[in-house]
Parts: C-alpha cells; structure tokens; sequence
C-alpha cells in the first residue's frame, strides 16, 4: 500500500463497509473520509487505526532493513567514512585533531554555496565540541543531509593509505 488513504479503502472494500456507514461507526464526517480516501486529505496512524478499528482491523507497520540507492561516490564516499568511524575514539581524534583543523581551514578557503559552507561550520562544531557521537552519525549516517555533510568531510588523510586502498578496491 502506498498510501494510509489506500490502506483504508482496501479495508472498506474488504470488509464490505461504505463511507456513509463508516462515518456512521467512526462518528468521523463522511466528507472527511471520501478527502481520506481520494488523497486530499492525508492520515495520521492514529487515525487510521481508529477508522480500521471500527471495522475489526488493525494497522500494523512492518519495518525492514533495505539497501538505501545511492550513486558510485556516496557509496564510496560512504565506506571511506564508515571506515574512519571504525578507528573514531575520543583519544584518536585528539591525535587527528591537528590534521582535521588543516582539512577544514583549506576546505573554507575552496568551498563555495552555502550548503557546504553550512556543513563546513557544522563539522568544526562536532570537531571543537568533540562530540564523537555525532561525528560518527555524520561519517555513517544515510540520510541526505549525512551524504551532503561528507561532500565537505574534514577526515581526508586520516586513514593510513594502505587500509583507504582496500577500501577504494572493496568499494567496486
């Protein structure tokens, strides 16, 4: 199903309930469920539950691991950076610390837009704050605004060239 709105008019059918009936059941508007039910109108999970409820039904949210799409350079990107997470302490980024600070002044003197320059500011915070937690949900994290923070990542020559080869070759 890719809508609530869908969910719930495959109930009705289902279960052989019309709106006017169910507007009845619900004490919910058949006006507001005909808006549920073409789209115009979006559901919240509560909603809907109370809806299917009303038919003997209950909404029941499957979650499963998947594998994100990405492109050939943020998944490269992606395993470049996983990899620093993996070596990422409190004390190695005390020893990096000096290397990072030199990543981030040349990258603010090359950079333009201001998205990196926004992530460029956000990194110096996690990095002078020390916030490692933080660092390695931005080194590993697949949500847009993590692949975008790593266009900009402060953590080049970190990794000893020998490991950041084999990742480059795994990553093929």
């Amino acid at each position: 199903m890719s809508s609530r709105g869908e969910l719930l008019g495959q109930a009705m059918r289902e279960s052989g309930v019309s709106q006017s009936e169910l507007a009845r059941l619900s004490g919910v508007h058949q006006p507001s469920i005909s808006q549920f039910l073409s789209g115009r109108v979006e559901l919240s999970d509560e909603q809907l539950n109370r809806l299917l409820a009303c038919m003997g039904l209950q909404h029941e949210v499957v979650r499963t691991a998947v594998v994100p799409e990405l492109t050939r350079a943020e998944r490269r990107s992606w395993m470049l950076n996983r990899a620093v997470s993996l070596r990422l302490t409190a004390a190695v980024l005390g020893e990096w610390l000096p290397e990072i600070r030199s990543n981030l002044d040349r990258l603010r003197g090359g950079v333009t837009g201001e998205p990196h320059v926004q992530n460029l500011g956000r990194w110096r915070h996690l990095v002078e704050t020390q916030d490692v937690a933080g660092l390695k949900r931005a080194l590993t994290g697949l949500d847009r605004d993590s692949i975008e923070m790593r266009e900009v990542s402060p953590f080049g020559g970190v990794l000893p060239d020998d490991e950041r080869l084999r990742v480059l070759a795994d990553s093929r």
